[in-house]
């Protein structure tokens, strides 16, 4: 979740304060592709949470947990650019062990 709201954020900044990979069309796209497996693996994780676990745990989890630890923690010590960077290797290690464990 943190890499989507990250992409997202660095999609509503103005031209003059974006990355400058981000002006690219090219960066652009990478951006949006990482936010969407992002905001798709998030959808997983909650459906397999749904699934085998007890409700509100990923509904704690997905309401709570994640945006507090992205607005508290990562954002201000990170910023939107480093947290993506960061976050973006989790999402897509988190993508094969939903399907392995699913």
């Amino acid at each position: 979740m943190s890499a989507a709201l990250s992409a997202g954020a660095i999609n509503k900044l103005p031209d003059d304060q974006k990355p400058p990979f981000a002006l690219q069309r090219g960066g652009q796209l990478w951006v949006v592709m990482i936010g969407n497996f992002a905001a798709l693996t998030l959808l997983g994780a909650m459906a397999y949470g749904f699934r085998l676990l007890d409700w509100w745990i990923p509904l704690l989890c997905i309401f709570l947990t994640f945006p507090v630890i992205h607005l508290v923690v990562l954002q201000p010590l990170l910023g939107h650019v480093r947290t993506l960077f960061v976050m973006a290797p989790l999402v897509l290690a988190a993508i094969p062990a939903l399907y392995i464990y699913w």
